[in-house]
């Protein structure tokens, strides 16, 4: 049994719409770490720490569907 197993599939949508996109205003705070990653002015280390923990839901969900693909 793994990691991924433990973790339901609505628990994991809502952390990566909930936790991947906070603060929705102005814009989704991953979106705007993104643009300063392709303009390269993502050059704080608290920034790439930012980016680090916006994306992890959403690489955790892709992972999830990617399991229950091959199963």
């Amino acid at each position: 049994m793994s990691f991924l197993d433990n973790i339901s599939l609505p628990t994991l949508i809502m952390a990566a719409l909930l936790l991947g996109l906070a603060p929705f205003v102005p814009e989704p705070h991953i979106w705007e770490k993104i643009k300063m990653l392709k303009a390269g002015t993502l050059k704080r280390p608290l920034d790439w720490f930012d980016l680090l923990l916006h994306t992890a839901p959403f690489v955790v969900l892709v992972a999830k569907l990617g399991q229950m693909a091959l199963v």
